[in-house]
């Protein structure tokens, strides 16, 4: 079983940049396709970037689409969003996932009888105008 950690939140001004990590337990985690999700205050939790087991394929929300980046490292055991040009409605608790199927992660917010297999307990985000 894998287990997540997510770190690199924190507060940064609007314009700057932030590199979050998902670091993963175990020795399966390239078996699982990675994702990233965001939830703000008052509202649902967001997709925002998913990635295949072997990195070579990444899907993005239209949102986030040319300022997010995500990636993995297999040999680290960790995917990363990198986020640039953050902008205040940037502002959430970003949360990472895995799951052995790249379609679970992507549907996970709009199919509610599907839900990511593992879950990290997330790290805040404040982008300050």
């Amino acid at each position: 079983q894998v287990q997540l950690a997510e770190s690199g939140g924190g507060l940064v001004q609007a314009g700057g940049s932030l590199r979050l990590s998902c670091a993963a337990s175990g020795r399966t985690f390239s078996n699982y396709a990675m994702g990233w999700f965001r939830q703000a205050p008052g509202k649902e939790r967001e997709f925002l970037a998913a990635i295949i087991r072997g990195g070579g394929s990444q899907l993005y929300a239209d949102s986030v689409k040319g300022r997010f980046t995500i990636s993995r490292d297999n040999a680290k055991n960790t995917a990363y969003l990198q986020m640039d040009s953050l902008k205040p409605a940037d502002t959430a608790v970003y949360y990472c996932a895995a799951d052995p199927k790249l379609h679970t992660l992507v549907v996970a917010t709009t199919d509610k009888d599907t839900d990511p297999e593992i879950w990290g307990q997330g790290t805040l985000v404040t982008v300050s105008s």
